[in-house]
């Protein structure tokens, strides 16, 4: 038998960086903070990122098959904050922000984090009410040396 409470306080105690996972589908774009990720192989470098079924980038990954992580940095607390509402109620999320168009796959990246990554899917699981998607990373740049932001250092939980 599950005990539920001991599943949540355990579950919530892997550790997880924050990330703006962008995404374009034809001239769409959107970001989000991604927290479910990891790296998944070194050749081909993959990564794994979990990603909300419901979500409207969900679909944007789904159509375009390609994504971006922007690594945020300790301290960038309020970015993350800024990504976790839905574009439906806020608009565009970069609009107050420094960001580029990726040159590998045209997603946005922000400018102020500690680098990024960009991603061609290879491969997804669809099971629960996220998406796991399989990304080989293309193209990647570092802006600068730092510590990650991680989900535990901001009191938030997502998870469990």
């Amino acid at each position: 038998m599950l005990d539920e409470q001991a599943k949540k306080t355990l579950l919530r105690k892997i550790p997880h960086g924050l990330f703006i996972c962008g995404v374009k589908d034809g001239d769409e774009f959107n970001g989000f903070t991604a927290s479910w990720v990891m790296q998944a192989s070194f050749e081909p470098p993959l990564v794994v990122n979990c990603v909300r079924k419901d979500s409207g980038s969900n679909a944007m990954i789904q159509n375009s098959g390609v994504f971006t992580l922007s690594f945020l940095e300790e301290g960038q607390k309020d970015i993350a904050a800024q990504f976790f509402k839905p574009k439906r109620r806020v608009g565009n999320k970069f609009e107050d922000l420094a960001a580029d168009d990726a040159p590998a796959t045209g997603c946005p990246v922000l400018q102020d984090c500690l680098g990024y990554v960009e991603c061609r899917v290879v491969g997804q699981v669809e099971h629960g009410d996220h998406t796991v998607f399989v990304g080989e990373v293309i193209g990647a740049k570092v802006h600068r040396d730092g510590n990650p932001l991680l989900l535990e250092s901001t009191g938030w939980q997502y998870g469990g």
